[in-house]
């Protein structure tokens, strides 16, 4: 009689939803297949360019600073960047980026003090940190050019533990660090469905990423670009869980006291 009670606490249970079970899809593994894949592939992947509306933090300093002082007069006060430095306890820290600021114009210019119009167009940061030196070589002796992007921004939700708007100011980003930034995905997340939404010249694409499998590295969407909207799909445990009735809790303590009652009832 007693098996009779286990079976039937086993069923009102599992009517109430308590034991949602995960889909056999929905692997917790990442890039299964790494040691067949490439590296090199990816490592030679086109890293982000600087693009139009881009505010590029430059500044210019050598041996002798009142030398470079006529390339740093725009300088303010500088802005407070929260840049997204993976550490420790994942929380992005801030960090503080003085100096002219340049805001690259929509044929991809900016206007520099002494050297004039400098066009960026298709240049990553350091390939335009490399030509700005190169003209500044012609005035100073080794100098040294820093440049920032402050408003290189992507954005990660969904399942992941830190969803949230994250600055990376060296203006490169890949989609593993991106998630690495928000925490990784949580148990719920869908390793075989991650959406990449993207943005070029007021044209979205969309790019849905099967992390499970280590193909994904050589895909144009690896490499991050601005404005990139990172979207990890809930897995099936997640929308069951979802779908719970709010009073779940409630039925079980009448399930329990049914069960209770049935048992002291089959006892007599």
């Amino acid at each position: 009689m007693k098996y009779l009670i286990y079976l039937l606490s086993f069923t009102l249970l599992c009517s109430c939803g308590i034991f949602p079970r995960e889909s056999a899809d929905d692997s917790l593994n990442y890039l299964n297949n790494i040691d067949s894949v490439a590296l090199r592939a990816s490592q030679n992947a086109s890293l982000s360019t600087i693009q139009p509306g881009d505010q590029l933090v430059i500044v210019v300093s050598a041996k002798d600073q009142d030398v470079v002082k006529p390339f740093n007069q725009n300088f303010s006060s500088g802005q407070l960047v929260e840049e997204a430095i993976a550490g420790g306890n994942m929380r992005p820290q801030p960090t503080t980026l003085t100096g002219p600021t340049y805001v690259v114009d929509t044929q991809g210019n900016i206007d520099f003090p002494i050297i004039g119009t400098l066009n960026t167009n298709g240049k990553t940061l350091e390939e335009f940190r490399r030509v700005l030196k190169l003209s500044i070589t012609r005035y100073i002796k080794d100098p040294v050019v820093s440049i920032r992007n402050t408003n290189y921004k992507v954005t990660v939700l969904g399942e992941v533990n830190k969803p949230g708007q994250y600055v990376i100011t060296d203006g490169n980003a890949t989609l593993l660090n991106a998630l690495g930034l928000a925490g990784d995905l949580t148990m719920y997340g869908k390793r075989n469905d991650v959406l990449v939404v993207r943005n070029i010249d007021g044209v979205t694409t969309k790019e849905r990423i099967n992390l499970s499998n280590a193909d994904f590295i050589n895909s144009p969407y690896y490499n991050l670009k601005q404005g990139d909207v990172i979207y990890v799909s809930p897995n099936k445990t997640k929308e069951k869980t979802a779908r719970l009735d709010p009073n779940a809790g409630l039925y079980i303590s009448i399930a329990s006291i049914a069960i209770t009652i049935i048992a002291l009832i089959i006892r007599k």
